[in-house]
């Protein structure tokens, strides 16, 4: 009898705390990046280049992967289907405000169905230097909304991976 009661608390104790969770999530991570705004928003728009600094698209580097439409503009769509690491999804370019911001929605299909929005944006500091912005927000409904606000630290590291090296790959380019 005691087993099970722990075995019981153990299960019921996280989806007591869900209920408590927010289902909201925001993470924003910035990097300064020694290279003029237009440039690096140049090379941030075209989604392929993610597979040179995207810690997530790097993942596996065997995915399949589908594009859809143009690079870089809106309605541009990379989708991929990878192993247990990448899982399978796609992302599109729903808005772009020309050297200022990228606006992305990821819908991810597995390991687990949801949605989320990336918006990247870039902010001139001086002629050489541009402050680059990378988000990520969204919902998760209950109960994995408990497991989102345990992963967002785990996510603002991916970023930060990706972002340093985007950075590497940008100030390295002549």
């Amino acid at each position: 009898m005691t087993i099970l009661t722990v075995i019981l608390i153990i299960i019921a104790l996280p989806m007591l705390i869900a209920l408590f969770v927010k289902k909201e999530y925001n993470i924003e991570r910035n990097i300064i990046i020694n290279k003029p705004r237009q440039e690096v928003f140049d090379y941030v728009r075209l989604l392929k280049n993610q597979e040179n600094y995207s810690k997530w698209v790097m993942a596996d580097p065997d995915m399949k992967k589908e594009y859809i439409g143009t690079d870089g503009t809106p309605g541009f769509i990379y989708s991929w289907n990878g192993n247990n690491k990448a899982g399978e999804g796609e992302q599109e370019i729903i808005t772009i405000v020309e050297g200022e911001r990228l606006d992305l929605e990821i819908r991810f299909k597995r390991p687990f169905e949801g949605k989320a929005f990336t918006p990247l944006s870039t902010e001139s500091l001086t002629d050489g230097k541009t402050k680059l912005g990378w988000g990520m927000y969204g919902k998760s409904n209950y109960p994995m909304n408990l497991m989102t606000q345990l992963m967002k630290g785990v996510l603002a590291k991916d970023i930060d991976i990706s972002l340093n090296k985007l950075k590497a790959i940008l100030e390295k380019k002549q």
